[in-house]
């Protein structure tokens, strides 16, 4: 317990993470429909949706979303037309959505100009992090204006409406160009690989293992990418809502805490099929505080959504890990699918309505939701990671989703049969890998326990962001967490993947296969290659070019995010950095260490090693007095 206190008091000079900040709504659970039905589902301008929408419910998603207003600090130019003169000025805007904006203005002879105008035109950047991805965009559209108010301390505001949407203007200007350049640039690379690959049977005569394997990985790779591209989610139907419970293992995680809670319990969803059950794993900040707090908040202001009963908290008796937690609210759940939710992630307001719609297939066993990163804007790091979540899931899941064999159902959001998670409990407690128990690689474990007898897919409407790592020293640790995690479920799936689909099967194996060997063939061509045969590289450089490109415009072509970029840098990372963590991950993958928070393992590895710390200094302070 003191030795975990203060590793958090020795955690200096944090790295202030940039987070989406939405206006928040006068209503604690906004979302949560009621079931007198006294308040109805309508946008921010009083518009029945639904209504209007003939039921549409995915009409109904992009109106509510439309309505999200996004704190944004920034110069907005503001040109005034009338019949008489022409005004232009410089004001501060406030908030904005993709529906209007709200200015500061200087005084109340700026907001006459606006309210005599015969026209508005604003002029103005969203800045990167203000909204969601694929929103930053300089602006030049016109508005109208819909509201004026001064505040109690003087300042003047108006709210000004978009004559269209930025959704619109994007489309418009910007979406319609970057989807026909990012189209066309990943055919040309696609067709690039396809050429170069096919070179290298002329090559076989060298090597014909490694060209063997260029082949292999190329075909892999490019699969990928097409069976993602030919990926659909199930659509909505609003009439399916079975009854859900969501767990939140929690541990030393008061800064998010409350945040996760609020997101689960303020769903669209009907109130009598969702429960949230948090599981504090015996924490020692003030995350419990955090629960209580939170909690009471609810019971408070959300009585009517029956929140009381729907929201629950238990604190372990020691830290066991994440399982022990997870387990702990399986047991006390009521309802027949459980919802996994990492205590630093948070939901979509839509997610678990479009989280459970695979579940009409009897054989579903899990559902992963996508996780996208919510602190994306705070350095280069966060961007990289972005990229790379957005690829991982909607590329490489959707692919295995086709085949209704999804390999890892992710940890910030995934769904299961609760009976499936009840069946293995005990051996996913227990389980143990050479003679180690393994504590980490939780949802990888408990995928192929799912596997073994039920489908798996994935679900690119229900989303979830989660905090990733800003600081290069944890983001190491987490990857070499994941890579031993995947080396030994990956061993333990091979037993039974044979079993499945034959092009999922062959896709598995292959999947296996190809990191594994990669840092022997880089060697090879890198440094092997050059030295015997005197040889530039050209062609490999050439190769782990286009696989960056087809990366960084599978970003582009899919989110029309500027953060695009970021897959070219990553994927020049991951060969620099992170690819030699695989040979590590060979020879020590049966260990328990190297998480991102301190486990019960982790907890022991430093206690001995403190020991032995001790003893060195111990000895020297010995051999001081002896030589005296």
């Amino acid at each position: 317990m003191n030795f975990k206190y203060k590793k958090l008091k020795k955690n200096k000079g944090k790295t202030k993470d940039i987070l989406l900040n939405p206006r928040k709504d006068r209503r604690l659970l906004a979302n949560v429909p009621d079931k007198e039905a006294i308040r109805d589902s309508v946008d921010r301008r009083g518009k029945k949706v639904l209504e209007d929408y003939n039921d549409d419910h995915n009409a109904f998603i992009k109106s509510k979303k439309a309505g999200i207003r996004y704190i944004m600090e920034t110069d907005i130019k503001v040109m005034c037309k009338n019949q008489k003169s022409n005004s232009t000025f410089t004001v501060k805007s406030i908030d904005v959505s993709t529906t209007g904006i709200l200015l500061e203005l200087k005084d109340k002879e700026q907001l006459n100009i606006i309210s005599n105008a015969n026209s508005i035109k604003l002029e103005f950047k969203v800045l990167p992090g203000s909204m969601p991805e694929g929103y930053e965009m300089n602006v030049k559209i016109n508005g109208k204006k819909v509201r004026d108010s001064v505040t109690s301390e003087g300042k003047v505001l108006c709210g000004i409406e978009f004559m269209e949407t930025l959704s619109e203007y994007s489309n418009r200007k910007k979406d319609r160009y970057i989807l026909a350049a990012s189209s066309l640039l990943l055919l040309f690379i696609s067709i690039f690989i396809m050429l170069m690959r096919a070179e290298s049977i002329i090559y076989f005569k060298f090597n014909k293992w490694i060209y063997l394997y260029s082949i292999i990985a190329a075909v892999f790779l490019l699969s990928r990418y097409l069976f993602g591209g030919l990926y659909k989610p199930m659509p909505i139907d609003v009439n399916y809502t079975p009854g859900v419970t969501i767990i939140i293992p929690c541990f030393n995680e008061a800064k998010w805490i409350e945040r996760t809670i609020l997101s689960c319990i303020n769903q669209d969803y009907p109130i009598d099929n969702l429960e949230v059950i948090v599981v504090d794993d015996c924490s020692n900040d003030n995350s419990v505080e955090k629960i209580k707090e939170t909690i009471d908040k609810l019971n408070n202001e959300a009585e009517r959504f029956d929140a009381p009963s729907r929201v629950k908290y238990f604190v372990q008796e020691r830290n066991s890990g994440k399982r022990e937690a997870l387990c702990k609210g399986v047991l006390n759940a009521k309802h027949d699918l459980v919802v996994f939710v990492d205590s630093d992630s948070f939901l979509d307001p839509f997610a678990i309505r479009n989280l459970v719609q695979p579940f009409k297939d009897p054989k579903m066993g899990g559902v992963s939701g996508r996780t996208d990163v919510a602190n994306t804007y705070t350095n280069t790091l966060t961007k990289m990671q972005s990229v790379r979540y957005y690829i991982a899931f909607r590329i490489m899941k959707a692919a295995e989703a086709y085949f209704d064999s999804v390999t890892c159902l992710s940890g910030p959001l995934s769904c299961y049969r609760k009976q499936i998670v009840m069946d293995n409990m005990n051996e996913w407690i227990n389980q143990r890998f050479l003679g180690q128990k393994a504590t980490f690689g939780d949802d990888r474990a408990m995928t192929n326990f799912v596997l073994k007898g039920h489908r798996t897919s994935y679900q690119d409407t229900a989303i979830c962001s989660t905090i990733v790592p800003n600081k290069y020293k944890v983001f190491l640790k987490q990857q070499m967490r994941w890579k031993r995690s995947w080396l030994r479920e990956s061993i333990i799936a091979g037993k039974f993947m044979w079993k499945k689909e034959p092009f999922m099967t062959l896709f598995f194996y292959i999947g296996v296969i190809v990191p594994i060997a990669a840092p022997i063939v880089f060697t090879y061509n890198l440094i092997y290659v050059p030295i015997v045969h005197n040889i530039f590289p050209t062609t490999f450089l050439v190769g782990l070019l286009m696989m960056s490109l087809m990366m960084s415009f599978a970003q582009m072509f899919y989110r029309k995010s500027t953060t695009w970029i970021f897959g070219m840098l990553f994927c020049i990372f991951y060969e620099a950095v992170l690819l030699w963590q695989m040979p590590i991950a060979w020879v020590t993958f049966w260990k328990s260490t190297w998480g991102t928070r301190m486990t019960p393992s982790d907890i022991e590895a430093e206690r001995k090693k403190q020991q032995r710390k001790q003893s060195r200094i111990l000895r020297k302070k010995g051999e001081n007095v002896y030589e005296k």
